[in-house]
């Protein structure tokens, strides 16, 4: 699950055993990437994403580097003796490659070079790994096509955080213009600082979603080298994008660093549990155990449940029960979740290629009531039960298609195997739902 994205710069000066002094020239920028780094210590993620311009990169297609890990030093900077060593998520690298292929991008590893990491990516993992370590990474080259295959690209690897099982974050890795000042190393135009002006009032506005609307004319002329990086992480984080918040900005050598960080909206813990329960059971064939449950409020609870999944919009497992089952509600949508997406006889098992594509909703079931008539009940607040001596029908409140009581009382008794002229009874219970929306 992607956790959180960053913008970092990567000037090689800001490391001081490269920078001897000069570094302190841009004390605002380290003090935005130790917040970053403290941040994703809190995080703990397992792996890292990095979008790097200065990876192996091709014009016409989005590099993925690949093997299993990765060296590099900061020689080229005179400084040898900081090196780095990191390993690579070869699982979400394979995901990524699947997803790119589904969406017809062209994005892969063909090509790979010399597993040499460049300083796009070792600047921020120098910072990062001051603060926490237990990681591997992915690294993804920018390249030379257009604005919006960026952006599809960012969703693939959106869709392989969700689905890979492990907690996420995104390094967007990338300096604004190059051309701020005269005496600067890379000269002056006047688009250098009209397009950090620019991008630095997005962020500070925290409108990340107009980083599209930058005229072409300004981003071009400005010689900045993030953009691509910044598209790749919008289109990663924007159907979940709760908050940016802006960090600083620097450009006292005639480049502009800006640091921010990207929050992302907070499941609900109710559907993460579901998801992570099913997917742990597809995956490794093991039920979770308590201390596997991230909210732990949610062992203290006791309650019945439903946990319903779709798939493309359609049902593709309900279980549940009326009166709570287990120790705590942890454990009722724990199991639930694995036997909707294993025992519902209306569909075969849950394949591990599904489980990108499911959507979970879980309904926490209020204490039922008996009625005797139907104008006690209302489709889109009650779920109904239907019983006889021997037969037992539930339906769910809120259902689409379900429109009138006659309607949600005949597919109760269908499912209940009564007949509708027969002797019932009926009951209604009020639902907590907790749902999740999926791409």
């Amino acid at each position: 699950m992607l956790k959180a994205a960053y913008i970092v710069p990567h000037p090689p000066i800001l490391l001081p055993e490269i920078g001897k002094k000069e570094e302190e020239k841009i004390s605002l920028t380290r003090q935005g990437y130790e917040t970053i780094a403290k941040d994703i210590a809190r995080i703990r993620p397992q792996t890292i994403v990095i979008c790097s311009p200065h990876a192996p990169a091709y014009m016409d297609y989005i590099h993925i580097s690949d093997g299993e890990q990765a060296y590099g030093d900061m020689r080229a900077f005179g400084c040898e003796q900081v090196q780095f060593h990191e390993h690579y998520d070869v699982d979400f690298i394979n995901a990524l490659c699947s997803l790119a292929q589904k969406a017809h991008l062209p994005a892969g590893t063909l090509g790979n070079q010399e597993p040499v990491l460049d300083h796009g990516t070792m600047v921020p993992l120098y910072f990062i790994e001051q603060a926490y370590r237990d990681f591997q990474i992915v690294r993804i080259a920018v390249s030379g096509l257009d604005r919006d295959t960026h952006i599809q690209f960012g969703e693939c690897i959106y869709k392989a955080a969700t689905s890979c099982g492990k907690d996420v974050v995104l390094i967007a890795s990338g300096d604004l213009s190059h051309k701020l000042k005269k005496d600067g190393p890379y000269g002056y135009t006047k688009e250098g600082p009209a397009f950090d002006e620019a991008f630095v009032k997005l962020l500070k506005a925290d409108a990340l979603n107009e980083i599209t609307t930058l005229p072409n004319d300004i981003c071009e002329k400005s010689a900045q080298c993030g953009l691509p990086a910044f598209q790749m992480m919008l289109g990663a984080v924007q159907h979940q994008y709760e908050h940016c918040q802006f960090l600083s900005y620097e450009g006292a050598f005639g480049v502009g660093y800006a640091t921010a960080i990207i929050r992302m909206k907070m499941q609900d813990p109710y559907v993460a549990l579901a998801r992570k329960a099913l997917e742990t059971y597809v995956k490794e064939g093991r039920i979770l155990r308590d201390d596997e449950v991230e909210d732990k409020t949610l062992c203290q609870q006791h309650a019945a449940v439903f946990v319903s999944i779709q798939e493309k919009g359609q049902l593709r497992g309900c279980i549940g029960t009326l009166q709570a089952t287990k120790e705590h509600i942890a454990q009722e949508i724990i199991s639930n979740a694995i036997a909707a997406g294993s025992r519902d006889p209306r569909f075969p098992p849950v394949q591990k290629e599904e489980l990108a594509h499911l959507v979970y909703h879980v309904d926490v079931l209020c204490e039922p009531e008996q009625i005797t008539s139907f104008a006690q009940l209302d489709v889109k607040r009650y779920g109904i039960i239907v019983s006889d001596a021997y037969h037992q029908g539930v339906l769910l409140p809120d259902l689409e298609g379900v429109d009138t009581i006659q309607q949600q009382v005949a597919i109760a008794l269908h499912k209940a195997g009564i007949d509708e002229n027969a002797s019932y009874t009926l009951e209604r219970f009020e639902v907590i739902r907790h749902e999740e929306c999926r791409l």
